[in-house]
């Protein structure tokens, strides 16, 4: 049997299944945990602004308190301030920065604390005015569930961050009754990775958890609308201009968010205060607007029916970027969809209103394009419009507003809202997912043919010798084939045998074969580079001699870990070298001309 008779597309096994079926169980959680979230935000909304008991989601705005709604903001962001402070540092901030932390360097392991803390201080920040969502906080918090749950089990930092990530899925996807989006931001932006092993597992949770919401919450669309004819020229024409605008706006916004964080860290006293100096921006805000306030889920959905126009539209979309910013900015807790969601509609309808198109189509394409525009996940946002309305007609004018928005934020800025926290701890996020270049060469595309070896019988002295002379073929290596006297490989000494023979000073008729390996681990011609850096990783080795498969002792080569990097280089190569085309020397005749010069 060939190497490649035994290679697969995938290298998932069994093992899916048992990840499987704890996401599962995963997912039965988080949905239980979104209610959870869902109603602490209800119950601090109506105890705060209406000074009564219940859990249903209310908008801050329908309150007659006039003034006295002021301190309120304040007085939950001093109450997240002592929280964070006393109890955890980690529920500061919107949730997927922290997510990703966990993942990129603890090992996808989250406390019971922060389990627990991270709920009830964004449900006190929304409850109190707050601007923002409630996506990042659940993402947050069924990750720290499904984190929690891993540990109980005998994992891998690997399957533990996948279950990490069903966790968080499955609490997006009771939320906003998504579950394909959710199962996309994981990919886009969580797992780091496009495996069956983590992909099926995480789906399992989004939709077990889906399929909970109904009976818990209620089924969705949550943003039900008048569904929209399929896009025309003209359509896609203006979702692409909504695009590129909320591109910009979206590199304005991550500026924003991160210039009063920087403002923030030049105040004098301790970060504890920071949140209650953002809720008396929120207080003012909330004054002025009071439809700022709040997750906003109303206004989105007047947003996009088209019940917001003129004036309204945009003082919602300037106090609610300043509040949402300045708030975010102090460190407390909350999240980013939902006020992008509105800042993008608000955007879409005011240019509706200028150009006389249609508002709730304008304003859904534009919170798309928000969305994948400030996320870098275009996409998830795709998905995510459609499975919030149901409407399959915005679904071609949604990609291409989202695109746009997407090209012009990874050319105008190096990190997105999300990845610039991260980066700013000292962590890099790369966002770009290509096939290894071990996973496509084998082993015979880059190894080393011409070997050098030397005869079993030769004494180890004599190999001193030659190396303290520097004999090219010998002194630059690590390591050397050993062959008897056919020429078939017979075993491997390395500089390591070498200086332990020297070390333990052995008689001088000890040859190489008796201070080397006799049996060495070997790879062959057509295993994948994958395969053979496995071995070298399991064995801790820095080279493996290459044989022919049907007969291990004919030796046809070496691998080292410079023939590894070679795979790199020449994967850098075709990535950045360019050749010549057909049409380069007319092209180039052609710029030569318009510029007036002479050919040479």
């Amino acid at each position: 049997m060939t190497s490649s008779d035994r290679l697969g597309d995938f290298t998932a096994d069994a093992r899916i299944l048992v990840l499987t079926a704890i996401a599962g169980v995963i997912g039965v959680a988080s949905a239980f945990v979104a209610l959870a979230l869902l109603r602490l935000i209800g119950f601090f909304t109506h105890l705060f602004y209406f000074h009564n008991f219940g859990s249903s989601m209310v908008s801050p705005e329908g309150q007659h308190l006039g003034l006295w709604a002021l301190p309120i903001p304040i007085l939950g962001g001093l109450i997240v301030g002592v929280m964070a402070r006393y109890g955890s540092e980690q529920i500061r901030g919107h949730g997927i920065p922290e997510a990703l932390e966990a993942i990129l360097i603890g090992k996808s392991r989250m406390s019971l604390k922060v389990a627990i803390l991270k709920p009830l201080a964004t449900a006190l920040s929304i409850g109190t005015g707050g601007p923002f969502g409630a996506e990042g906080p659940i993402i947050m918090t069924g990750g720290a569930f499904g984190s929690l749950f891993a540990q109980a089990f005998h994992l891998s930092a690997a399957e533990r961050k996948t279950l990490l990530v069903a966790g968080a899925a499955g609490g997006m996807a009771a939320v906003f009754a998504a579950p394909v989006a959710s199962v996309l931001i994981a990919v886009e932006l969580l797992l780091f990775e496009w495996k069956p092993r983590s992909f099926i597992p995480v789906s399992c949770a989004s939709a077990v958890a889906a399929g909970l919401r109904i009976p818990l919450l209620g089924q969705g669309p949550i943003f039900p609308v008048d569904l929209h004819p399929t896009a025309s020229p003209a359509t896609l024409g203006l979702a692409l201009c909504l695009g590129l605008l909320a591109g910009f706006a979206s590199g304005g916004l991550t500026w924003l968010v991160y210039t009063c964080e920087d403002l923030f860290g030049k105040v004098r006293f301790h970060w504890m205060w920071w949140p209650a100096l953002g809720g008396i921006a929120i207080g003012i805000g909330g004054l002025l607007y009071p439809r700022a306030l709040g997750v906003g889920y109303d206004t989105v959905h007047d947003l996009l029916t088209g019940r917001l126009i003129g004036a309204a539209l945009l003082g919602l979309l300037i106090t609610k970027a300043l509040i949402w910013s300045i708030s975010l900015g102090s460190g407390t807790s909350g999240g980013v969809l939902a006020p992008l969601l509105i800042m993008g509609g608000s955007l879409g309808a005011l240019e509706a209103s200028w150009t006389h198109g249609d508002p709730g189509l304008a304003a859904a394409i534009s919170m798309g394009a928000m969305l994948g525009g400030t996320m870098r996940s275009p996409f998830t946002a795709t998905v995510f419009m459609l499975e919030l309305t149901h409407d399959v007609g915005l679904l071609p004018a949604t990609f291409v507003g989202c695109v746009a928005a997407d090209a012009v934020t990874v050319l105008l800025m190096k990190r997105s809202i999300l990845t610039e926290k991260v980066a700013r701890h000292g962590h890099h996020v790369m966002r770009e997912y290509q096939v290894s270049p071990v996973h496509q060469r084998r082993v015979e595309d880059v190894m080393e043919r011409e070997v050098p070896t030397v005869p079993a019988n030769l004494p180890c002295d004599t190999v001193f010798r030659q190396v303290a002379d520097l004999d090219p073929l010998l002194a630059r290596r690590h390591a050397w084939l050993i062959v008897d006297g056919e020429g078939r490989l017979a075993g491997v000494i390395t500089r390591g045998d070498l200086i332990r023979e020297l070390d333990h000073g052995e008689d001088g008729d000890r040859t190489v074969l008796d201070a080397g390996t006799k049996h060495p681990i070997v790879t062959h011609p057509d295993d994948m580079l994958e395969q053979a850096m496995e071995l070298m990783l399991q064995h801790d080795i820095g080279g493996l001699p290459v044989v022919h498969r049907e007969d291990p002792r004919r030796l046809v080569g070496y691998l080292g870990r410079s023939d590894i990097l070679s795979a790199w280089q020449q994967a850098w190569r075709e990535d950045q070298v360019r050749e010549a085309g057909w049409l380069s020397e007319p092209l180039r005749a052609l710029r030569r001309n318009l510029a007036g010069e002479r050919p040479a």
